[in-house]
């Protein structure tokens, strides 16, 4: 039987779908202008609602602009209206947007996608190809880019790395912990706070980085349980010393990933875990029509500027069995977080 093609859309469809795009666009410029200003956190202090002129009031802000403000807010659904034209946050978006220990939070996506690293320097770059780096980046893109990594944390400690069979027992008997690429800090912080027996290492190519790193522990008091390393991943060298290697959304941007692979497997003691947590980018061209897989999309932009991008779920299951890893396994944590692991 001969599968009949599909009717080809008329021009309302696709002038639908670009309004669509459009629409988007405006949603995460109106939240991205609530977070800063606080207008969605001042909102969320009042479950009645507020009016928009008492908000305006209590921020200090233009009465009119608050007004054309919360239109937009409550067209992209961030918002609701009640009785005397309160304004009030709509269902679950004070943890979405507001609560940064909430592992579903998201509202650090919005702030990170306006940031130039994405698509403005992606445009600049685009007839000379040139690459920067993460020293090139501004110092609110990194610190954007570590909100944004902060929920990948909480779903993976201690949710996610409890299903790794064996690692949670190890990691509350006390276990000496490697996280690379840690970034500003939120796993390590995370991680000593849950497995108060375990020892911490973090190792970060960054000097700036690893400089907010340093700030935030010792402000936590943790500075003595957890030693800092500059170094790139390729360069690290350690053997036999480690029960777990963690990287968080970071693994996909190795300069030379077989090289970083083998270093985990080397810096490992026996049957040491390596755990991979990052973006499960579509396999195909054809899988890419989902609105996870549209926002990985736009991650791809700053990663092309680095020069490197998303990879599928299958490719780190093929790194790690490639590289002498045992029991390699994967699962899905949301639709835009897998995880990926495996044993020395």
């Amino acid at each position: 039987m001969t599968r009949q093609a599909s009717p080809e859309p008329e021009v309302p469809q696709q002038a639908g779908k670009l309004l669509t795009q459009i629409a988007g666009y405006v949603g995460v410029r109106t939240i991205v202008i609530g977070l800063r200003l606080g207008l969605l956190e001042e909102i969320g202090k009042h479950q009645d609602g507020i009016t928009t002129e008492s908000l305006a009031q209590q921020l200090s802000l233009d009465p009119f602009y608050v007004g054309v403000w919360c239109r937009s807010a409550y067209a992209a659904e961030v918002l609701d209206l009640g009785e005397q034209e309160r304004y009030r946050l709509a269902p679950h978006m004070d943890k979405l947007l507001l609560d940064v220990n909430f592992p579903g939070h998201i509202g650090g996506v919005p702030q990170v996608m306006v940031q130039p690293e994405f698509f403005e320097h992606f445009e600049e770059k685009l007839p000379s190809g040139d690459r920067l780096w993460w020293d090139q980046c501004s110092p609110d893109f990194i610190t954007a880019v570590s909100d944004t990594g902060r929920p990948f944390y909480n779903r993976m400690i201690p949710g996610g790395l409890s299903k790794v069979p064996g690692l949670q027992q190890r990691l509350e008997e006390g276990a000496s912990v490697l996280e690379l690429a840690c970034g500003a800090g939120n796993g390590l912080s995370a991680m000593a706070r849950t497995y108060p027996n375990c020892s911490f290492e973090g190792v970060d190519g960054d000097a700036y980085s690893l400089s907010l790193t340093k700030e935030r522990l010792a402000g936590e008091g943790l500075q003595d349980r957890i030693t800092l390393t500059q170094s790139t991943l390729e360069d690290f060298d350690a053997s036999g010393a480690y029960d777990m290697v963690l990287i968080n959304i970071s693994m996909h941007e190795c300069r030379d990933i077989d090289k970083v692979t083998l270093n985990v497997h080397k810096a490992l003691k026996p049957d040491g875990y390596f755990v991979i947590s990052d973006f499960p980018f579509p396999a195909s061209v054809e899988a890419s029509r989902t609105v996870p897989a549209r926002v990985m999309s736009g991650i791809q932009f700053f990663e092309a500027l680095i020069g490197d991008q998303l990879m599928p779920t299958q490719a780190f299951v093929d790194l790690l069995n490639g590289h002498g890893f045992r029991d390699v396994e994967a699962f899905d944590i949301t639709p835009v977080h897998a995880v990926t692991f495996g044993r020395k």
